[in-house]
């Protein structure tokens, strides 16, 4: 059975996506951190983050690089953090997440509750 996330990427499941090539898809987390929280999961459909061939996993960095750097132009934030948890979806994906401080690099808070139109509007600024 095809992942949540491949079935993001194949429009199955509606997402706020921020950017896509042929290899690599990134969208919103809806369960975000901070504002601008965005995953970014290869098309290609394996679990594990260290299992991916060398080619896809360097390019998922360099791909999670050019929207990392979108991210941080368009959210106000200090950096932009790079993490990889990999348990809640069988389907490799980083989290980027815009941040002012290393405490909002914790998975146990509160998750930010926006609204649709909040999502769609953050999307188009940091797709641009």
């Amino acid at each position: 059975m095809a992942s949540i996330f491949s079935r993001i990427i194949a429009g199955e499941i509606p997402s706020y996506k921020v950017a896509e090539d042929e290899n690599y898809y990134a969208f919103l987390d809806i369960n975000p951190l901070t504002k601008g929280h965005t995953l970014v999961v290869p098309k290609k459909e394996v679990d594990y983050l260290f299992d991916l061939d060398d080619e896809t996993l360097a390019g998922m960095m360099v791909f999670a690089k050019k929207v990392a750097i979108k991210i941080k132009q368009k959210i106000a934030c200090a950096r932009v953090a790079v993490v990889v948890l990999g348990m809640e979806v069988p389907h490799a994906h980083i989290h980027l997440i815009p941040i002012q401080s290393e405490n909002e690099v914790d998975f146990h808070r509160p998750k930010l509750q926006l609204a649709p139109e909040e999502f769609k509007k953050i999307a188009a600024e940091i797709a641009e």
